[in-house]
């Protein structure tokens, strides 16, 4: 075996647009891509560095930097992994060596983890945050398009009219809502009635993540869904007292290798399971569709809300995501 090498590169995405939530605004996709190499085989990783974990892209390239002289010494994927916390860098790193076994022993990465072989999955495709004027043209330019699963950001106020300017400007899709932290109690026990007599089939994240203890005694007529507030294995407890649904997502997770546990240790909580993204490119979204295949929800439209994507990016056929190419990734 000769030995490995490591390169990490810092790039932009520009989004089309920009993408809105409670939080704020962006017009770009900071990322950072980690790239393994050995015997002239390379595997890729691509993460996202989010400021709402405190996550910078510097702090990330730095965490990764650090990691370099395990990675390039061959040392055991699990041994670098646990050096590592949850996050966007531990990602890069588990999905650059996932990338990197699978095209060294010519063995799809499905069958490298145990898993089962990628289908095509039916995904949201995500409204962001706006008037909802604004949201219901958005809305109906998304169902012509072939989007028939709607994912609206939302922040509070004004959400009630945003949902249901959606849905008469798509009375046939099905919609989910996102509050990114942004309700009160008061605002979720007002807003979850009138929301399933709209049809919304859930809600993500209503309350901020560690102040959401209330909703253990919450009966909410709408399905709700943990993402800031379900991260690793360790959060599922908690989760299962609050929650119906998870939100996976690799970055919080810290790679696909802890998004696997934690998706069957959700199941086994009786929890359901949402596959999530940040805004990313093709390469960061391809792992996590590897667990698409039995999800509840999939939430994987990172690469549509991008103004270009790599090339050979994923498939999309309205809103139906394809089986991810080898080339690309695993």
């Amino acid at each position: 075996m000769s030995a490995r090498t490591l390169g990490v590169a810092a790039e932009t995405w520009p989004i089309r647009g920009a993408f809105r939530l409670s939080r704020g605004a962006k017009n770009e996709a900071q990322i950072v891509v980690a790239t393994i190499g050995e015997d002239g085989v390379f595997g890729r990783g691509e993460c996202v560095p989010y400021a709402r974990y405190g996550e910078t892209v510097a702090g990330v390239v730095s965490s990764i930097e650090a990691a370099r002289a395990d990675i390039e010494a061959g040392r055991q994927k699990n041994a670098i992994l646990a050096s590592l916390p949850a996050g966007a860098a531990r990602n890069a790193i588990d999905c650059a060596l996932i990338d990197l076994e699978a095209k060294r022993t010519q063995t799809p990465a499905h069958a490298l983890l145990g898993l089962a072989a990628p289908v095509p999955v039916r995904t949201c495709y995500t409204l962001s945050l706006d008037e909802p004027e604004a949201m219901a043209q958005a809305a109906a330019e998304a169902v012509a398009k072939g989007h028939g699963l709607l994912k609206l950001k939302l922040a509070g106020e004004g959400d009630l009219d945003r949902v249901g300017a959606v849905r008469t400007a798509a009375p046939d899709a099905r919609i989910l809502v996102d509050a990114n932290e942004g309700w009160s109690m008061d605002t979720l026990r007002r807003f979850a009635p009138a929301l399933a007599k709209l049809g919304v089939a859930l809600i993500e994240q209503p309350l901020k993540a560690g102040h959401d203890a209330a909703l253990e005694t919450f009966a909410s007529p709408v399905p709700l869904c943990a993402d800031e507030s379900c991260h690793t294995g360790g959060d599922l407890e908690a989760a299962r007292r609050r929650y119906a649904v998870v939100n996976v997502k690799l970055d919080k997770a810290g790679g696909l290798s802890e998004a696997i546990r934690l998706v069957r240790g959700a199941r086994q909580a009786g929890l359901g399971i949402m596959i999530g993204c940040m805004v990313s490119t093709s390469l960061a979204v391809a792992p996590a569709a590897l667990l698409a295949g039995d999800a509840d929800f999939v939430d994987l439209d990172g690469p549509l809300l991008l103004a270009r994507d790599r090339e050979p990016g994923l498939r999309y056929e309205g809103d139906m995501l394809m089986p991810p190419p080898r080339a690309l990734w695993g």
